[in-house]
């Protein structure tokens, strides 16, 4: 019988053509002289228990992608949907439930805690604002979550300065974690701390993810990072999405010149293994002034006129492998970082 078969799960976020332009002020007047293209046509959709890699290097426009999503920055324009609510156009109770079913996980574990308050009283605020539970019931919530992140509940009564930082970004995903979210953006939650500190939370992520069943953002500039805990990765260059795809195909097969040089610069740990290094020409280009046509043109290797007059479509290569890219077929098929199965 027709429709008996399995359904296909919908989407939890649908992200539209979001832009966010940061005006630069000149003049006596303070007037807008140009503006800053942080986010400029970014779209993807994600879908529940999923973890959607997003990496580039650092002013591309990740950070703000995910803070802009969650409305911690107003975007520009573009659309955001979240269990099909618009998450731009939520106002008063509606918005106030989506804050609770939309968490972050900061990058820095120092900056995000305040001093001042003990980190029982910084992971129970959620709960206080949305007015969940008794007093009781909070500190009893409060001391569980911090348990499901490897603290000790007694630690609730210490302050930050009291924690390394392995520690406080435990805090930090118990804050955030306490509310029972669908979606979190995880905001290069690693880039701060020691390498074996790294694993460990990132294990957490990971075990964390599969008892409630959470949806990651994660933001990363560390390949490394986001081939280990991603089933989908994006990659950004000066605001705009140029590559997306299944975490084992794109490490497989880049199809975007700029993928193939960020996988060229992954260290191998074998001293003895022959790489094609690929070292890109130049800087990253202004955001405030970006090239025209294809941002990428100037450090890339296969550039060609067109290349500098028609800007490519992000556009379906293969089945769920999207890129922008005029020559997607030329890039380099050489293995350039190892896929793990």
């Amino acid at each position: 019988m027709p429709g008996t078969g399995p359904q296909p799960m919908a989407d939890l976020l649908t992200v539209n053509n979001l832009k966010k332009y940061f005006p630069v002020k000149g003049g006596l007047l303070q007037r807008t002289v140009a503006q800053v293209q942080a986010v400029d046509g970014v779209s993807f959709t994600m879908k529940p228990g999923e973890t959607l890699g997003l990496v580039g290097e650092s002013g591309c426009g990740k950070s703000t992608t995910g803070r802009s999503i969650l409305r911690l920055i107003p975007p520009s324009s573009g659309t955001v949907h979240f269990e099909g609510r618009d998450v731009l156009a939520a106002r008063g109770s509606e918005l106030k439930q989506l804050r609770r079913e939309m968490q972050i996980i900061f990058q820095d574990p120092y900056a995000s805690l305040d001093p001042r308050v003990t980190v029982g009283d910084s992971v129970a605020e959620g709960l206080k604002i949305h007015g969940i539970g008794t007093a009781v019931e909070q500190r009893d919530q409060v001391r569980q979550v911090m348990e499901r992140v490897g603290l000790h509940p007694e630690q609730a009564r210490r302050y930050p300065h009291e924690f390394s930082g392995g520690q406080r970004q435990r805090i930090g995903i118990a804050r955030a974690l306490v509310l029972q979210p669908k979606l979190i953006v995880c905001d290069e939650p690693v880039s701060a701390l020691d390498v074996s500190i790294q694993s460990q939370v990132l294990n957490l992520l990971n075990k964390l993810q599969g008892e409630f069943g959470l949806t990651y953002l994660f933001i990363a500039h560390n390949l490394s990072v986001v081939e280990h805990i991603s089933d989908r990765v994006g990659v950004m260059y000066l605001g705009k999405l140029v590559e997306l795809s299944d975490r084992i195909e794109l490490f497989r097969n880049p199809l975007h010149p700029y993928t193939a040089a960020l996988m060229s610069a992954i260290p191998v740990p074998n001293p003895r293994a022959k790489r094609h290094r690929i070292i890109l020409q130049g800087d990253v280009p202004s955001p405030i002034n970006p090239p025209a046509a294809c941002r990428f043109h100037p450090r890339c290797w296969l550039a060609k006129e067109i290349c500098k007059e028609v800007e490519p479509p992000f556009e379906e290569k293969v089945a769920g492998h999207w890129a922008a890219c005029h020559f997607s077929d030329q890039v380099s098929r050489e293995p350039t970082a190892s896929t793990k199965q």
